[in-house]
């Protein structure tokens, strides 16, 4: 008998989040897309005067600002409603709906930039002395002026922003196709039963102990991929062609020096991380061998990557445990994260439970004028403890940062973001390692950070190195074909797993799976993130409560200062390799350590 996934009615109202929060019903939406249609009629009327004077260049801003604001609040309920099933056609089309209209909305305000650059400094001074309401927004001016040359005319900006959909189309046909239409097979568990295959129960079967059911469930899985890989192909190439694109036509050299300046962050800060996570590669050779040896397998195949390597042992953990647990976890950061915490769990900002249709995977999410909202596909094991605390450090950060800011710096920079999820993961490992003193047990923990270390330090930057290629492949006028991509993939994943791992070709088809390569060097910001978590949780750890109040000072930060400067000011230099060689550090001591404790086993 096949276990069956629940309809999205069958889940109980405690366990979903309450999107009435951002309107009350699906007509407010509508009311709400409604006004921003009428308000987008003002757009050129205000084009046509913003240079005039500080008084018309304030007006333009607000007006932009007000637009944003307002459509945030749509997008996040429209994208929310059909993540939760994205099988429902109504949703879907609000969803749709929402996307156009963040389009016409870029395409409205697409003129204050360029009339912005346009500007001689001296004209700007000017408007800033006349209208003094302007000075609030010094640092938001300042990030539109590193544009300059990158920028086009209000007409091409008006056309590329219009167009935003069509380069969006491999993006948006990417999730549909991975998230609603894709059938995976059934495949045997543990207990002798026919599991339906879906992104989450694939996660939980490899790391089941049996490794019949570790490889069936690979092997299904990615035959569904193998099936449709020229058609990922198609979509990946067409996503890489349209970066590629945006990036000439604004003037960058690279698609990577577009996005990475989008936040303000030398290429070097990439560079340094492709880097130093190949000169520490042998330490992740060492820990595939060992995991090889520690499972006794004659041969060690990708499936077997994920399972603890002592077997699993009584820690399975329901979703009320978890809570407890990372409110415990967390107690360092003080009074007021956790009480933004029980707020989180009290008034149902996340959504907990797998079912049919429901957008895979983990996410937080919201806007300046929501509470944040968290996504979650709960599973009772380890990996979905780290995930609530995961999700809570972003949605916090998100919290601190709007309740701190005015609106135009009431969001933080992408390269930010990751650093406060990683951190909280960092400290529920420290935790877990002081109150866990079962050697077993113990055991354990270090084989679940050992992976996770594995699965974002070395994995991430394993994707960050393909995305590149890919990128410059296609600039150099390779052709992105399935076959092409297959091959590079799996020369890439032998280089960084090492000669203890065998060969499974399926691994190949790994890239047509991995939704962060539509994400425009999104990627890579998962394990500096990781890495600059790892030295403020030390802080946080060891620091007293200057470590504390410097880490609040990121929270809230936002986007008031360049993202380089607001987490210097935290006490990492991210220009840097120390942090990255620290990190890296880190890993070996706890290597060493499992090492000596299942020698004692």
């Amino acid at each position: 008998m096949v276990k069956e996934i629940p309809i999205r009615s069958e889940v109980p109202t405690s366990q979903t989040w309450d999107l009435t929060t951002i309107f009350k019903d699906d007509q407010a939406f509508d009311a709400a897309v409604e006004d921003l249609n009428l308000r987008l009629e003002l757009s050129d009327a205000l084009a046509e005067k913003v240079s005039n004077s500080g008084q018309d260049l304030y007006q333009a801003l607000q007006y932009g600002l007000s637009l944003m604001r307002d459509l945030e609040k749509v997008y996040v309920y429209a994208s929310m409603k059909s993540d939760q099933d994205t099988g429902n056609q109504y949703y879907q089309g609000l969803n749709a709906i929402a996307g156009n209209l963040a389009a016409q909305v870029s395409s409205a305000i697409a003129f204050f930039d360029p009339a912005v650059l346009s500007l001689s400094d001296q004209q700007l001074a000017e408007m800033f002395e006349t209208e003094p309401r302007l000075k609030d927004y010094q640092h938001y001016f300042e990030t539109i002026l590193t544009q300059k040359g990158h920028v086009l005319s209000r007409e091409s900006e008006e056309l590329l922003a219009g167009a935003s959909e069509v380069f969006n189309a491999s993006q948006n046909t990417f999730s549909i196709l991975d998230n609603a239409d894709m059938e995976f097979g059934a495949v045997e568990n543990e207990d002798g039963e026919f599991e339906q295959l879906t992104n989450g129960v694939y996660s939980r079967l490899l790391e089941s102990s049996n490794p019949t059911v570790r490889k069936n469930a690979f092997q299904t899985f990615y035959q569904s991929y193998a099936q449709l890989e020229n058609t990922f192909g198609t979509l990946i190439s067409g996503n890489v062609k349209q970066q590629n694109f945006q990036a000439q036509v604004r003037n960058y050299q690279s698609a990577r020096e577009a996005a990475l300046a989008q936040n303000h962050i030398p290429e070097v800060v990439y560079d340094n991380l492709v880097e130093t996570t190949h000169q520490a590669l042998p330490l992740l050779h060492r820990y595939v061998a060992l995991r090889k040896k520690m499972l006794k397998l004659p041969e060690l195949h990708s499936y077997d990557l994920y399972t603890p390597i002592l077997g699993t042992p009584d820690f399975d953990i329901d979703y009320e445990s978890a809570k407890a647990m990372a409110l415990e976890a967390l107690k360092p950061m003080g009074d007021e994260y956790l009480s933004i915490m029980n707020d989180a769990f009290d008034e149902r900002w996340i959504d907990v439970v797998e079912n049919k249709g429901k957008r895979s995977g983990a996410y937080s999410g919201g806007s300046y004028d929501t509470n944040p909202f968290m996504l979650l596909n709960w599973v009772d094991n380890l990996n979905n403890l780290y995930t609530l605390v995961h999700e809570m450090g972003h949605s916090v950060h998100s919290y601190q940062t709007r309740n701190n800011q005015p609106y135009q710096y009431g969001d933080y920079p992408i390269f930010l973001a990751e650093i406060a999820s990683t951190t909280n993961e960092n400290l529920l490992t420290d935790y877990l390692l002081k109150t866990i003193t079962d050697p077993q047990i113990r055991a354990y923990i270090l084989n679940q950070y050992l992976d996770g270390f594995k699965g974002t330090m070395f994995r991430q930057t394993q994707f960050a190195e393909f995305e590149q290629w890919m990128h410059e492949k296609d600039a150099s006028g390779v052709p992105l074909t399935a076959e092409v991509l297959d091959d590079a993939y799996l020369d890439l994943n032998q280089e960084y797993y090492g000669p203890a791992l065998t060969v499974d070709p399926e691994i190949a088809y790994e890239w047509a799976r991995i939704p962060h390569f539509y994400y425009n060097f999104y990627v890579f910001q998962y394990s500096t993130g990781f890495a600059a978590a790892t030295a403020l949780a030390e802080q946080i750890l060891h620091g007293g409560t200057e470590g504390v109040a410097a880490y609040m000072s990121y929270l809230q930060a936002g986007s008031s200062d360049f993202p380089l400067e607001v987490i210097k000011k935290a006490g990492v230099d991210m220009a840097k390799t120390d942090y990255l060689q620290a990190t890296f550090d880190v890993f070996e001591q706890r290597l060493n350590e499992f090492e000596s404790i299942i020698d004692t086993l």
